[in-house]
């Protein structure tokens, strides 16, 4: 383990419980029926425990797009060849792609990382230049990476957040770019849950039924041959993972030392988030789930950590698409909390405990 990670994973601390208790019984001074809002009301008092801040506000958005290739490619996994990566990456940077066009709908910016993509962006504008080595190896046949090129990757996605927070940063959505990248996502959280492959592995990009038979043999294949530690998450990285899924790790991480709320975006994100959790078990208290992905084995990995979904809108994009939406939500809920008036600002007669909440003017 790397000083940096050592040092992030030893700043995570539990929420703060007394944000909690006092934006809870603001909750109740609301200008409305007690628990009228729901789960928006819920969210906002974990958001008070992961800020630490009664009324918590999430002005500074970002959506933290990794992008990275895969040798398992080579495979036949993907119904896309690995130069879209590459394309979407530059794609991503003039702004054209839907997350992009979710980010601008939500009031977030984007930050597009290369953590491994098998192209040179030379020194290109819009893209921080974080290569850990040109897409991973062909897990099918020998390891992803070595364990230091998966500690590297994690890093960069550590430093992404220290990054943005000296620009002000309030909440950061998981989002990501590689194709062939759910393969070794399947491949990561069949390693870490113990479920059979098939059961976490779907038809990706929109391959075939039959392509999916040999897509699923593959990662058995990997996991066969690669035999990673399911109790060392970086061994599960290094041996099946991904450089863009060890970055959003370590984005999670970042955030949860720095008491930044982590949306979870859709399947990518959901193997990216039980390494961090299985890394440092406060983390799942910073991580808010957007939607729950058509790709098979995100509900699996939601039910596993405890986290509902805000939504299921049958996407699987990726991006940080769903994450970027989520914000949306997940910003409204804190807006209720601090924005609206109390019973007593309000002027409003009625008894804020009642059963019913009935107010009379």
């Amino acid at each position: 383990m790397t000083d940096l990670l050592a040092r992030t994973i030893a700043r995570i601390q539990p929420l703060d419980q007394e944000a909690m208790r006092a934006a809870e019984a603001r909750q109740l001074q609301l200008t409305k029926p007690p628990r009228a809002l729901g789960r928006l009301e819920t969210i906002s008092i974990r958001l008070a425990g992961i800020t630490g801040s009664e009324r918590p506000r999430l002005e500074n958005k970002v959506v933290a797009v990794m992008a990275a290739d895969h040798g398992v490619v080579a495979e036949g996994v993907s119904a896309f060849p690995a130069e879209v990566t590459p394309a979407m990456v530059m794609n991503f940077v003039a702004g054209g792609a839907a997350i992009n066009v979710l980010s601008r709908h939500v009031g977030a910016r984007v930050t597009v990382t290369d953590v491994g993509v098998n192209a040179d962006f030379g020194d290109a504008p819009g893209i921080r230049h974080k290569k850990v080595r040109r897409g991973t190896a062909n897990m099918a046949l020998g390891p992803a990476m070595s364990r230091d090129e998966a500690l590297q990757a994690v890093a960069v996605g550590i430093e992404l957040v220290g990054e943005e927070l000296a620009g002000r940063l309030d909440v950061v959505a998981l989002g990501e770019m590689g194709i062939g990248n759910t393969t070794p996502s399947s491949a990561v959280i069949a390693a870490l849950t113990g479920l059979p492959v098939e059961q976490v592995t779907g038809r990706g990009t929109g391959i075939t039924v039959e392509a999916l038979a040999g897509k699923v043999a593959v990662i058995e294949k990997a996991l066969a041959v690669n035999a990673p530690v399911r109790e060392d998450p970086i061994d599960v990285l290094a041996k099946v993972g991904g450089l863009e899924i060890a970055a959003l790790a370590g984005v999670v991480l970042g955030a949860a030392a720095n008491r930044v709320p982590a949306v979870m975006d859709g399947f990518i994100s959901a193997a990216a988030v039980p390494v961090a959790v299985r890394l440092c078990h406060e983390a799942v208290d910073y991580i808010l789930p957007s939607h729950v992905s058509i790709e098979k084995g995100h509900q699996a990995v939601l039910d596993e950590l405890g986290l509902v979904p805000l939504f299921d809108l049958e996407m699987r994009l990726g991006e940080g698409t769903g994450a970027a939406l989520g914000m949306s939500v997940i910003e409204a809920a804190a807006k209720i909390l601090d924005g609206m008036a109390t019973f007593e600002s309000a002027g409003v007669a009625g008894d804020p405990n009642a059963v019913d909440g009935d107010l009379k003017r």
